[in-house]
């Protein structure tokens, strides 16, 4: 069955009483049950059912078994943003004393969480360079409990070899884990590609226009240890389960995904391909034009596809805000991945708390301007850009 098929199409667990086409929004906390026998198997997890909405509601659980469907995963858990995925899947994956060897090209909170939060907990995080395997082995130990990385780097633009990576990891017997918020998982198979788990910020491309919150760890079953630790520890002692209104928000986003991908993508590159053709821009970033470094490995690794954020660099930061506060059309914000194009300064936002020999390290330049392409008229965005390009 194709993945369009399954977004829309994935049975309930339980036949709705009232013959819903979709999944009813269950606001309750408690579920009801009918002999203690019954609750004690629910709570000792030898029937799958809910017990309480902290750890498993019918509305969430329906959002992930889509997923799970899509992906060919064997269990997903959704929580209430992309980083309480992050967060807790790695968490269930490292301990005090352990390492994770990461990319330095990270979205500034996973940088920040990594490289501060967790170094309080007792867990080290050593950034290489995941492109160049023999540095990435290097930093491979018998304390490492992951690899960690974005597929396509949030707002480098980087793409690593995965199947490389999960050679290497497998061969060590570390969990490859990443992050592919950039392109939608409906787009490629992470399985194919050897990851042994996903995040995503559901957020983005799912909830249908940035009309929820969410986050989505999808695991592949070479680990279940990990999956498990999430579901009877880090749900139960964490509480950062999806809330059942979101799981309601991302189904029926997740419904129009594709539709809303195709046209968004496309723009995405309509936007980039013009932009290399404007002299006042220095540089452009995004990997499904054929003069990006990495597009032939981009192409490999997730088809014809190449996400909806685009970057480009002018002279300066003073000038990246006269183009900001010059635009009419486009939204001056923060997300990706929203049905209206954004601009945002990732150097003076996103990486505001981070020092400049921080951000130099992280190639987060003060130049960048980052944009997520959303599904006006093409022309009407490159209007815009071109009216706040003329005022510079």
């Amino acid at each position: 069955m194709d993945n369009k098929t399954k977004a829309i199409d994935t049975p309930f667990r339980h036949a709705d009483a009232y013959g819903a086409l979709s999944m009813p929004v269950y606001h309750t906390c408690a579920f009801e049950f009918e002999t203690a026998q019954q609750m004690s198997d629910v709570f000792a997890g030898r029937i799958p059912e809910p017990d309480y909405s902290r750890t498993m509601n019918p509305t969430v659980t329906f959002f992930e078994d889509k997923v799970a469907a899509i992906t060919g995963a064997e269990s997903v858990i959704a929580f209430n943003s992309g980083m309480a995925a992050i967060s807790n899947t790695l968490l269930a994956t490292a301990i005090s004393g352990q390492n994770i060897v990461a990319s330095r090209h990270l979205f500034g909170n996973t940088y920040s969480l990594l490289a501060k939060s967790f170094a309080r907990l007792g867990i080290e995080v050593r950034f290489v360079d995941l492109t160049d395997i023999e540095v990435t082995a290097k930093a491979i130990d018998e304390n490492t409990a992951c690899i960690y990385l974005e597929i396509v780097t949030n707002p480098q633009l980087e793409v690593a070899d995965l199947k490389a990576l999960s050679q290497l990891a497998h061969s060590r017997n570390v969990p490859l884990i990443a992050d592919s918020t950039i392109i939608p998982f409906t787009e490629f198979s992470g399985k194919e590609l050897g990851l042994d788990i996903e995040v995503v910020s559901s957020t983005k491309y799912l909830s249908g226009g940035a009309t929820s919150l969410g986050g989505l760890s999808i695991h592949y079953g070479r680990y279940p240890e990990i999956a498990k630790r999430i579901q009877t520890d880090m749900l139960f002692n964490f509480g950062a389960y999806m809330t059942p209104h979101a799981a309601y928000m991302q189904s029926i986003g997740l419904e129009t995904l594709h539709a809303r991908y195709k046209v968004q993508s496309a723009n995405a590159l309509a936007v980039a391909t013009a932009l290399e053709k404007r002299e006042k821009i220095c540089k452009v970033g995004y990997v499904g034009l054929e003069s990006n470094k990495y597009h032939e490995l981009a192409q490999k690794q997730f088809g014809k596809t190449a996400g909806a954020m685009v970057t480009f660099d002018l002279q300066s930061q003073e000038e990246c805000y006269r183009f900001i506060d010059n635009l009419q059309l486009i939204r001056r914000a923060t997300n990706l991945f929203d049905n209206r194009t954004l601009a945002i300064h990732p150097y003076s936002t996103i990486f505001v708390g981070f020092s400049a020999e921080e951000k130099a390290e992280m190639d987060v330049l003060p130049t960048t301007i980052r944009l997520s392409v959303g599904l006006e008229e093409v022309s009407d965005i490159l209007s815009d850009i071109d009216q706040a390009l003329e005022k510079l």
